[in-house]
């Protein structure tokens, strides 16, 4: 019924909360200093208390010359990083820097606000903080991944944000990829993600460390962005020939199948279907995105399955080898 399945879409939300280790920001934004010299930084799905994306910032904020940072959380006035939405107001914090020269972001340093509403991201006092921001940096709810990133969009904002990989294959973000407007960052692959303590193990996957945390990990998260990094102009070094015996074209589509990235030919200018990891390497000045493997898809969020001797074989995105 309707309202089953939106009861069950609520619940999905209510279990959507993954916090990111400091080491796994510090990895990524390391490779992207030089874009926040003089600017407001908003991370706008954390709690500015806990978050360590506010610890990165703050700690941070005069190595990389910032200008403002702004964080705001949803609903949380606990001082628990890990309640369960009890309450009915949201916090946003401000930091202009240090003032006393210990270079340590003090309580008396920072700015912090009371929100009229309960903090989300979609909120009209939110989206004024967001229309104060140079560049949004944040792990946004991974069930409302392609609104937050509609929402970026259309305010025109720079941003480095954390993602599912299966939110490639949603039209209107693999559009986004496809057109150069977004890219993936550095990271590609696993990453371990502090969860709430009280999520049950039915529905949510998770073992336990020494101190009775709970944790998730997740082999298919990688960073979006469209701030501009050296990676995307790093272009693949090809070492295999054009061969059709190793090249094989597909029942149901007009291109080779590539098995690996590693086995794209360097003297083939047709279309090509890659493994769907290919967009952690991509260069655009080396490779055109066609597009998904449409003809068998379900739905067009959904990529299609290509077949070879009429036996199915894992999604593929084509691309097509720009001229040297």
């Amino acid at each position: 019924m309707p309202g089953n399945r939106a009861l069950n879409a609520a619940n999905r939300a209510q279990q959507d909360e993954f916090y990111t280790q400091l080491s796994d920001i510090e990895n990524e934004l390391r490779h992207y200093t030089a874009h926040f010299k003089d600017k407001v930084v908003l991370c706008n799905c954390d709690d500015p208390r806990k978050s360590n994306f506010f610890h990165y910032f703050a700690y941070n904020f005069e190595r990389l010359e910032l200008k403002r940072l702004i964080t705001t959380c949803y609903k949380n006035q606990d001082a628990d990083l890990f309640s369960s939405y009890s309450s009915d107001k949201a916090i946003s914090l401000t930091y202009n820097g240090d003032k006393n020269g210990n270079r340590i972001p003090d309580p008396e340093e920072i700015g912090i606000r009371e929100l009229e509403g309960d903090g989300d991201f979609r909120s009209a006092e939110c989206i004024e903080l967001l229309k104060q921001a140079d560049i949004v940096v944040t792990n946004p709810p991974f069930s409302l991944f392609r609104e937050y990133v509609a929402q970026l969009i259309e305010y025109d904002k720079k941003f480095l944000i954390i993602g599912n990989q299966n939110a490639i294959s949603y039209s209107d973000i693999f559009s986004l990829l496809k057109q150069n407007r977004m890219w993936i960052g550095y990271k590609f692959g696993d990453m371990s993600f502090r969860i709430p303590d009280h999520y049950p193990p039915k529905t949510t996957r998770y073992w336990v460390d020494e101190n009775g945390k709970k944790w998730r990990s997740m082999g298919n998260i990688c960073w979006f962005t469209n701030l501009d990094i050296d990676k995307r102009h790093e272009e693949l070094i090809l070492y295999k020939q054009y061969n059709p015996n190793e090249y094989p074209k597909y029942d149901n589509y007009d291109a080779i199948n590539i098995g690996t990235v590693a086995e794209i030919p360097f003297d083939y200018f047709g279309e090509m279907g890659v493994p769907v990891t290919f967009l952690g390497k991509h260069c655009p000045t080396q490779f055109e995105i066609i597009g998904k493997m449409t003809t068998t898809t379900i739905d067009e969020d959904n990529f299609g399955y290509p077949f070879i001797n009429n036996k199915r074989i894992y999604a593929r995105i084509i691309i097509k080898r720009k001229q040297p």
